[in-house]
Parts: structure tokens; C-alpha cells; sequence
């Protein structure tokens, strides 16, 4: 419907795009605000209304958190996904996706061990209206900027891309409304790609990953429908096939995602419900997008120069800042136990 090539709905890559448009990166074929993400926050907002479940509640250790956002995004973008991207890419023939899953799971299996050995960032805990209200009045902020297209200064943001991946996008209330749909029912189903992967690893429960298989069948039987299915591993589209830096990028952000309580996407529907903790990764992670792309960390996609397949990956520094990450992640989770606390 408009959107990037083998893309379907990425929150990583819609944050990144966010990022850039606020001018936090100066990718210019990155500068887009998703309304998608803007959806997911608010449709969450509306359910939890609805059905008396909206909460504000804020825990411990924020400054830990939003650390954890930003390096989730930086293993996030050495993939080029989240793990939504990564079914879809699946779900559309691109085999790189499974060095993505298996990144994945080994980070969320390497969180789970945490979990059992005690690790915890602390209870959350009731506090003031206001808090719960600030990052659905931020997704408003980010609607109002995409209709009106404000210039706050000569070659200033607002930015919007005028080639790449961010110059491409759906309608606007097509995308909107994709997004309040998703955010409403992942709020009632409790939907998140990493919990999938927790239960079946901490407690042999496959309810979770049900929905997850569901919703890659769902996006492939749409691929076979629409004609977009092509099965391959190398030059596919926003996507590299250096194996090694897609597993490792995706062990971080599992990592990261499981010592945070949940994937992107769960983090912002809980973020529209209230949860100032969930507010607080995801503004890591839309600081961490912009950190990946001013410093030249994120992966670049493979790409044909003269018939030939150049393998992309990601550069020197961000395999620096992928090894740093897992460092980080690591000692995050050996100190914050409570046995040691």
C-alpha cells in the first residue's frame, strides 16, 4: 500500500524513521513520522479506556531502561529489524530472516536466565494521572507535526525523506488506522514477540508463540495473494546477508527486550496504557536510532553493483557498538539481582 519493499510494519525501522524526521539523524532517506506508531500508542489508550485498564504506574531504574531501549535498537538496526520485520521478512521468502529469529531467541534464552537467577528492576508501582498521559499527548504531538508539516527553521526539521525507504509510505488514514487496530487489539491479547519466546524457554507455554506463527502464516498466504512473495537470501530488499552481524545484532536487542519486560511493540502498547517504564525504553530506542545512524552503526543492505551481489552488514564501529552492547546488557543483568542487591 505504499510502504517500503519487504518491510510490512517494523517498529524499529518506524521509530528510526521518527528519529530522523525530529532531526535526532541526518540519514536523509530515513525522515518519515510513521503514523503507524502514533496508531499503536493511541488504539492502545483506547482499549485500556475502554476496558478500565489504563494505569499510570511508573517502577525503578529509568536511566537502565532507556540504556536498554537504545542498545535494543542498535542490535535492531545492525539487522535492519524488529521482530516483527523479521516474520514478515520471513513471511515474504527472505531466508535472512532466520539468522534474525536465531539471534533472537538466544538473546531472549540468555534473559530468561537472568530471570531465573533473580535478576529485577523493581516493582512498579501507582503515581500521578499525568504520567501515564505523557506519551500518548507526545504520539498527538508527532500526528499534528505529519499533518501540518511545520518548518521550525531554513534547512531545519521537519524532515521528510525524498528518496530511500522513508519517502515511501501508505496514506496517511489507511496507516492511522492500521495502527489504532493493532494497538487496540494487542492491548486486549497482550501480544508480544518476546514474551512469545520467554514463555515456551521459562514455562513450556506455547499461547503466546501461537499468535506469532499466526501472524506469519497470515502475512505469507497475503504475499502468495498480492504476488510479493520471493523466496531468497541474498539482495533482498533493506536487508543484508552477513549472517554472523544478524545474529549477533538480534542477541542484543532479545537480550535487551527480555531484560526490559517485552519486544517494541508490547513496549509501546504499554506505553499507551500508562506504563511510564515502557515510555522511557521506548524513547531509548528512538535515541538510540539516532544514535546508530549519526555514528554509522546501522546495517547496510546488500546491493547489486554491476551484476554482482555486494554483501552489506554493518561498519567497523558498529560491530564495536553491537560487542559494547552485549557487554552492557550482560553486567545489567549479573547486578540487578536481587540476591545481590
Amino acid at each position: 500500500f505504499g510502504n517500503p519493499p519487504n518491510m510490512g510494519i517494523c517498529v524499529a525501522c518506524f521509530e528510526r524513521d521518527i528519529a530522523g524526521a525530529l532531526g535526532l539523524h541526518r540519514a536523509a532517506v530515513v525522515q518519515y513520522i510513521r503514523p503507524e506508531i502514533v496508531g499503536f500508542v493511541l488504539g492502545s489508550t483506547v482499549a485500556a479506556l475502554i476496558f478500565h485498564e489504563f494505569k499510570a504506574r511508573v517502577g525503578s531504574a529509568p536511566i537502565v531502561r532507556f540504556v536498554l531501549g537504545a542498545f535494543a535498537m542498535i542490535g535492531a538496526l545492525a539487522f535492519l529489524g524488529c521482530p516483527w520485520r523479521a516474520g514478515f521478512r520471513l513471511a515474504g521468502g527472505d531466508m535472512t530472516s532466520l539468522t534474525g529469529f536465531l539471534g533472537l531467541v538466544i538473546g531472549i534464552w540468555g534473559g530468561v536466565l537472568f530471570l531465573r537467577s533473580g535478576y529485577n528492576l523493581g516493582r512498579s508501582q501507582k503515581t500521578y494521572p499525568a504520567v501515564g498521559w505523557i506519551m500518548p499527548v507526545m504520539m498527538l504531538g508527532l500526528l499534528l507535526l505529519l499533518i501540518f508539516k511545520p518548518s521550525f527553521s531554513e534547512g531545519g526539521p521537519i524532515f521528510f525523506s525524498e528518496s530511500g525507504p522513508g519517502s515511501m509510505y501508505a496514506p496517511l488514514l489507511l496507516s492511522l488506522g492500521v495502527g489504532l487496530l493493532i494497538g487496540f487489539l494487542a492491548q486486549r491479547t497482550r501480544f508480544c514477540t518476546m514474551g512469545a519466546v520467554r514463555d515456551v524457554i521459562l514455562m513450556r507455554d506455547f499461547h503466546l508463540l501461537s499468535g506469532l506463527l499466526a501472524f506469519i502464516v497470515f502475512a505469507f498466504i497475503t504475499n502468495l495473494a498480492l504476488g510479493q512473495f520471493k523466496f531468497g537470501y541474498g539482495g533482498m530488499p533493506v536487508a543484508h546477508s552477513n549472517w554472523l552481524w544478524n545474529v549477533l545484532g538480534m542477541v542484543l536487542a532479545g537480550l535487551a527486550y527480555a531484560l526490559a519486560g517485552g519486544c517494541p511493540g508490547r513496549q509501546l502498547f504499554l506505553s499507551g496504557e500508562g506504563d511510564g517504564d515502557s515510555a522511557i525504553f521506548v524513547l531509548g530506542m528512538i535515541t538510540g536510532a539516532g544514535i546508530s545512524h549519526n555514528f554509522n552503526l546501522a546495517g547496510k543492505p546488500d546491493a547489486l553493483v554491476d551484476g554482482v551481489l555486494q554483501v552489506g552488514g554493518i561498519t567497523h564501529y558498529g560491530m564495536i557498538a553491537v560487542v559494547l552492547g552485549l557487554i552492557v546488557c550482560l553486567l545489567i543483568g549479573f547486578t540487578m539481582r536481587e540476591k545481590m542487591a
